[in-house]
């Protein structure tokens, strides 16, 4: 098995959940209603009958958000490589 960069793959995890939530939140920014609809709709197809509210969009929340979990995801990706390479090691 090869070794992974664990910088790159933290990179590569941390971009990817970065994007995946400014998508979001340009989302929340163009149609608040239409998120709200699609979670009232993915809530239903897993039978779950809960009351969320999509808030309205806020600029520094997104921004923290992206920034966040671009740190949660390069930490993940990079804890992930090097576990990975300790059992690769071994």
């Amino acid at each position: 098995m090869a070794k992974l960069e664990a910088k790159k793959v933290g990179l590569v995890f941390g971009c990817f959940l970065a994007l995946f939530h400014l998508v979001w939140s340009i989302a929340i920014l163009i149609t608040q209603s239409g998120v709200q609809k699609f979670i009232d709709w993915i809530l239903g197809l897993h039978r779950i009958g809960m009351s969320f509210t999509i808030l309205p969009f806020h600029l520094m929340s997104a921004v923290l958000l992206v920034v966040a979990t671009f740190v949660f995801g390069y930490i993940f990706g990079y804890a992930f490589a090097a576990i990975w390479n300790w059992q690769v090691k071994k």
